[in-house]
């Protein structure tokens, strides 16, 4: 594949970003484009290595470990390097529905599995995989493709992230029509609200919305099923049924003091954010990263009960402290620092990742290595170090006479075991104890599952961890002609698994419909 000896004489390359104090000032995305004959040789550092372990997309060691969807990593990364664009993206296409989303957000476990990471930088597969979709919508070589025929059956998709969208392209694409129902006032779920406009730029989103609804899909807004649109409904009015609602239920802290005014769960700032960002850019005529509503979207739907509760949270003057050290801790971070707060301090439990692989972390499996993302890099460049307090916890909030919150207060832990085969937990260190300065928290501790409500009205059973239970492979819950996927189903997840699942989903409900099915 590629050149033969490509990864002999390119090394690797990553476009540059921004600077970060000149992208702290906007919301634009921070990533800048690579020159396409930079894109070729990094496409020609793929090796003909015999078993490409990018695209097996296992589970190692409870991480993904190549590409979850099975992109066609060596075949596109090839055509790239031949200068044969069109034919890239016919590959990339194949298996991946929302390029465009995963080439700006995946983490790219199918780099930490490339065979060429064994000792070598691996292929630059993420930066390679945005530039083809990119370049297919600037060249114009993709636009509505209906569904020659329609089967007359009738699907209802409750939720619009990543699982429902690709569920519902799925679906179209084999002659069904779809609706998908969305509570908030925007199609697209996390990638619409929970990722901030300069990691995923919502114009990018609302592109591919107006294109699944230019070939027939329906899209109802502020409508949420369980509540203003009863659950029994959409047994009677669809012939089958994929409920991709996510693992919306935030993990709380529970600690003295956690009634205070200004400590937020991380989803009700990043929400709360972007809402106001879009709002006010449609007022501008989508300036600065704004989005139009599209056909399709929420001016088109008679149902406009929902409204979102989510205010405006902001970070300006402040002292912030985020407690979480993954994905979403970072977007507080970085969405914080936009603000022009004053500090920023990201408590994390868990000790600093080692700067290189250990003996007990061996490839393909993905890398627990230390990496400063992009809103750690912009505090740095900010305040000089990295945000990051690793191996501490909160003990308790303090507040001000008017019931503000003003202080966390923290300690140091070190993980030990019981023994007896118990799991590391975190013990406190005596006299470790620091007072961090905050009139903002925000919690960005993970999800703990889907929420009660539509669950319980359709009487779907639940698994240990209280998801829906549907094997994966089948995506069928203990309602017949009711399906499951991504978050819901799963737990918390990348999106690119939450695409995996979406197209699962829609395969196992064609069959359901039809008797059989030709979805991939």
């Amino acid at each position: 594949m590629a050149k033969p000896t490509g990864f002999m004489e390119y090394p690797r390359e990553l476009p540059l970003d921004r600077a970060p104090a000149e992208r702290i000032k906007d919301w634009q995305e921070f990533h800048l484009h690579f020159a396409e004959e930079k894109l070729r040789q990094q496409g020609a550092r793929c090796m003909d290595c015999g078993i490409p372990f990018c695209h097996t997309g296992t589970l190692l060691s409870g991480m993904a470990s190549g590409c979850p969807i099975n992109n066609l990593i060596p075949e596109w990364n090839d055509l790239v390097y031949r200068g044969l664009w069109r034919q890239a993206l016919d590959r990339l296409l194949k298996t991946n529905n929302f390029p465009e989303f995963t080439g700006r957000v995946c983490p790219a476990p199918c780099e930490g599995s490339c065979t060429l990471g064994l000792n070598e930088p691996p292929v630059t597969i993420k930066t390679i995989e945005c530039a083809i979709i990119d370049k297919g919508f600037e060249q114009g070589w993709i636009v509505p493709e209906p569904p020659a025929k329609r089967t007359g059956k009738r699907v209802a998709v409750v939720g619009s992230g990543p699982s429902g969208l690709a569920c519902a392209d799925q679906l179209n694409r084999a002659g069904h029509w779809v609706t998908v129902f969305e509570r908030a006032d925007r199609i697209g779920g996390l990638l619409m609200y929970g990722i901030p406009n300069m990691k995923l730029d919502k114009n990018v989103v609302q592109r591919r919305i107006d294109l699944m609804a230019a070939e027939g899909v329906q899209f109802i807004t502020n409508t949420e099923v369980g509540k203003n649109y009863p659950a029994a409904k959409l047994l009677k009015e669809f012939d089958a049924v994929v409920l991709c609602a996510g693992a919306t239920q935030p993990r709380d802290l529970p600690i003295e003091g956690r009634e205070l005014k200004g400590i937020h769960f991380a989803m009700e700032f990043l929400h709360g954010n972007t809402k106001r960002l879009l709002d006010d850019a449609g007022e501008r005529g989508c300036e600065d990263g704004g989005t139009r509503r599209g056909e399709g979207t929420a001016s088109s739907s008679p149902l406009r009960l929902f409204v979102s509760s989510l205010p405006f949270i902001s970070a300006e003057g402040k002292d912030v402290v985020v407690i979480g050290g993954g994905d979403t801790g970072t977007d507080c971070v970085g969405t914080s620092l936009r603000h022009g707060c004053r500090s920023m301090t990201q408590i994390e439990i868990l000790p600093r990742p080692p700067e290189t692989r250990q003996a007990d972390n061996p490839w393909p499996e993905w890398p627990k290595v230390y990496k400063l993302d992009y809103g750690q890099e912009e505090a740095k460049a900010l305040y000089g170090d990295d945000p990051r307090r690793y191996l501490y916890t909160p003990t308790k909030f303090v507040g001000d006479e008017n019931g503000q919150v003003k202080e966390v207060h923290t300690v140091q832990v070190e993980w030990t075991t019981a023994g007896n085969g118990s799991r590391p937990s975190p013990k406190p260190i005596p006299g470790t104890e620091k007072i961090v300065p905050a009139q903002l928290v925000l919690l960005a501790m993970g999800f703990l599952g889907p929420e009660e409500t539509l669950l319980s009205q359709l009487g779907i059973e639940r698994d240990e961890r209280s998801n829906a239970k549907a094997e994966y492979g089948k995506f069928a819950t203990s309602v017949p002609g009711i399906f499951a996927a991504g978050d819901a189903r799963r737990g918390q997840s990348l999106v690119v698994w939450a695409i995996n699942e979406g197209r699962g989903a829609a395969r196992e409900c064609d069959r359901y419909l039809m008797g059989t099915t030709d979805l991939p």
